[in-house]
Order: structure tokens, then sequence, then C-alpha cells
């Protein structure tokens, strides 16, 4: 145990060794940080972003509009009526998903500093994107990735993006669930030198940056106005920062930033028990929410991925609906795609019906499907861990207990979250950790900066926790 503490004890002076970025410049007061300063001093302007992006085949990916889709949404919806549903086909990039675009100006950067390679902890697609990215630039990469139980079971859809990331010349090191990961990773990148290609960094959010900036761009040349809303599948906030900081970048001024994830209500992601009894890796409340409420728990002291400075609106849906949407995509638009961005999909199908025929709506992501990805496995493992998987009414599912698919597309739903219960959940987890009773003006801004509520809410909300903090 020594071991481990004596590592965690210098995890602030490996992190700066790793990304060369001294975070404690950027502090301000008790509370505060400089977040627009950090970014800015990543030293890439959007146009420098798109260039690097060139340069290794990833943006640029195409605006589809799911016209039969669409079609149905009108033929179910209430009013006979849903926006126009597009989808950005993330899964052009080089790897298969947007994180390329993370990647991308990570290993870019990385290259730049002169480091010799890059490391990564994600069980998710990024670590395909980083293995991609660092095999065209010529580095070498490191994996961590955190995907069995205590029986050595692994999830499919981990298992074929660690198969992804080993084919694409990573090393690949794998986990049980628990608290060796961060403790590993640390290991990693104090033995090896390397950079840390988190997910969480200045540049890892800056390369999603030129994914919004395409979708105002393409609406913009293609349909003459800005999309009424984007929907983004949320799980640690990077993805809908970055695209909404695009989005922002180009010029748009009207477009609704909708978060999505999954359900999993109940599931506690560090479980060893639950870890198997879930079907998604990604894109689930299980990240979605913490990461929210207090996105500084990432790799990185001070993270930039902060969507609740960018969310209009959050709802999610149920596992079942995914799994449905993931058929339906294929069978209907003769697209098959993996259930990263079939969440914001089946989110936008219902959302669109409570929209006008001439308006649009923009899923921002497509990723790659693969043998752990596609729904056969992912249902039969779910079998085999005492999951029951039943058609009937999604609104019967029980996160952990079954996964229930819906048995026509009318009965697709979404519920609505209270986004301002989580902006008082941040707000608590604020105060919490600067264990002080006394707030500057800088303080004060910040919070309205990370919550979007005015300096009257923020006290309202601060008086009102009283004893809690």
């Amino acid at each position: 145990m020594s071991k481990y503490y004596d590592l965690m004890e210098r995890k602030n002076e490996i992190m700066l060794k790793s990304v060369k970025i001294d975070y404690s410049k950027y502090e301000k007061n008790n509370i505060a940080f400089a977040y627009e300063e950090m970014m800015k001093d990543t030293g890439y302007e959007l146009d420098d972003v798109i260039r690097i992006q060139k340069e290794t085949g990833v943006g640029d990916t195409p605006l589809l509009e799911l016209k039969n889709l669409t079609a149905l949404a009108r033929k179910v919806s209430k009013t006979g009526q849903a926006a126009r549903i597009f989808l950005k086909d993330e899964s052009a990039n080089p790897s298969g998903s947007f994180k390329d675009r993370r990647a991308a100006l990570s290993v870019y950067d990385a290259k730049r500093k002169g480091y010799k390679g890059v490391v990564s902890a994600t069980s998710g697609n990024y670590g395909a994107a980083v293995a991609s990215q660092a095999a065209m630039r010529g580095l070498k990469c490191i994996i961590v990735q955190e995907c069995y139980d205590s029986k050595k079971v692994g999830q499919p859809e981990i298992l074929e993006k660690g198969r992804k990331c080993e084919c694409l010349g990573a090393e690949v090191i794998q986990l049980t669930v628990g608290p060796e990961l961060f403790y590993t990773f640390l290991k990693v990148l104090e033995n090896t030198g390397y950079y840390n290609a988190s997910l969480y960094s200045p540049s890892g959010i800056a390369g999603v940056e030129s994914l919004g900036y395409e979708i105002y761009n393409q609406c913009k040349m293609r349909i003459g106005k800005e999309p009424e809303g984007v929907v983004i599948t949320h799980a640690g906030g990077g993805n809908l920062t970055g695209t909404a900081r695009g989005l922002k970048k180009a010029g748009a001024m009207n477009t609704k930033v909708i978060g999505a994830s999954v359900d999993l209500t109940g599931l506690h992601m560090a479980s060893d028990i639950d870890f198997n009894r879930k079907s998604f890796t990604t894109g689930h409340t299980g990240f979605g929410i913490p990461f929210m409420t207090w996105p500084d728990r990432s790799d990185v002291p001070r993270s930039a991925a902060r969507p609740l400075r960018y969310m209009d609106r959050y709802v999610t849906v149920n596992q079942g609906e995914v799994f449905y949407m993931t058929e339906l995509l294929s069978q209907i638009e003769g697209m098959e795609r993996g259930p990263a961005g079939n969440t914001s999909l089946a989110a936008a199908f219902v959302i669109a019906q409570e929209m006008k025929n001439d308006e649009i709506l923009v899923v921002q992501e497509t990723e790659y499907t693969g043998a752990g990805k596609h729904i056969l496995p992912q249902l039969t493992f779910a079998k085999n861990n005492g999951v029951i998987v039943k058609l009937g009414d999604p609104k019967e599912e029980v996160p952990g207990k079954n996964i229930v698919i819906p048995d026509h597309p009318s009965k697709l739903y979404i519920e609505e979250k209270d986004l301002n219960s989580y902006r008082k959940s941040l707000i608590k987890n604020n105060l919490k950790t600067s264990q002080t009773a006394i707030f500057s003006e800088e303080d004060i801004e910040f919070l309205c900066e990370e919550t979007r509520l005015n300096k009257k809410e923020v006290l309202d909300i601060i008086g009102s926790l009283g004893e809690e903090v």
C-alpha cells in the first residue's frame, strides 16, 4: 500500500511532466480558475486544428439526411410533424469515431513537444483513435483499459476496442474494475515519460471544436440556416463541450445543445458486481452525471470538458431503445453503426416529434461497429449475466435487471432531466472541495459561468445548501 500512496502523492508532478501544462497558473481563488485562458494556451486556433486533422485524414465527414427515419417519426408523431433528422457520419474518420478529432490534436501536440510516445486510460473508442494517430505520427502508444470483473469476465464491446487498439500497433494493458486503473496509468506515465493523451486536456477538447464548426457550415450550405438542435451523446463531457464550442465559433446563435445518455440508474460503475450488468460502456449516466457535476474528477488537475457551461437540455433513453434504434438505422437507412451515436439518435427520434417539419435536428456522431459492438453479442452477454431481454414497453426497463426493446416505434420515449439539480450539485461539490466559507467575486463569477446561472441564483443555491457543505 505504501507504493500506492507514494505514487499518488506524486500525481501532480507526474501530470505536469506528461502534458507540460502548469495547471497551477490558472488557479485564481478558492474555487475559480481561468478556463478560457487555459483553452487559449493550447496555442492552436481552430484553423490550426482543422489543418492538423486534415494531415491524417480526420474531419470533413458527411452530413447525411435520414429521410426514412424522419418519415417514420412523422408517421408516429401525435401532431403528424417531425423535424428533418440529419446524422454527422463520424465513422468516416480513420479509426471510426469522432474521437479521432481529439486524438489527432493530442498526438500532434505530443510529437511537437518531443515525446516519444503517448499513453491514454480509456475503455472506449478513444484508445483506437490514439493508437491510429500515433501510428501515423510515428509515436509509441500504450492504452490502459478497465475491462474485466474480478472473475476475469470481459465485456464484448471493451474487448473489441482492445483488439482494435492492438491491431493499430498499441500496447494494451487490461485491468479489472477498481482503483488500480489510475494507479497503473500514473505508473506507466512515470516509467515511460510518455505524453498523457488525456480525453480531458485542452488539446483533447479543442480537437472536437471542428465537429461543431462543420455541422454549422454544412447546414448553412445545404439548408441555408443553422440547425434548431444538435443532440450529443454525453458521458465524460468532452464530446458536448467541444462540439458546442465549435458551434459558437462558427456563429451559431440559436442552436440548442441537447445532451443524451443511457439511463443506468442504480448501477455503480466501479462496482465489481454491476460492471458486467450494463450493456454500454460509454454514453451513460454512470459517467454523464458525475462528470457533469464534478468535471475535475478526471485524469488531469483541471478538466477542459465542462458540459454544464454549454448544455441547454439533458435527456436519457433506455438500453432497449438504443438496441432498437441500432437495428432500425440498419434496416430502413442501410447504415450499420455502433451504439454510441445511436444513443443520441434514439433521443433525436423522440425530440424530432416535438418539432415542425421545416426544422432541423442533427445527431452529431456515429461510430464504427464491430464484432463486440454488435447487438447479438451484447444481448447474449446480458442474458449470460442474468439480465432478462424482452420486447415491450421500454418504460418497464430496470437497469441491471432487464432490457426492454420497444415493440413499436411509437413507444420510444425520453426522460427529461432537471439541469438545475445538477447545477446545484456542481456548486455543492465546489464548496466541499474548497473547504471555505469566504467566496470572492471571482469565485461567484466562475460558478455563474460553470452553471449558466446569474449571481443571485448562485448565491441562493449557496444559501440553501447550509449545513450540507
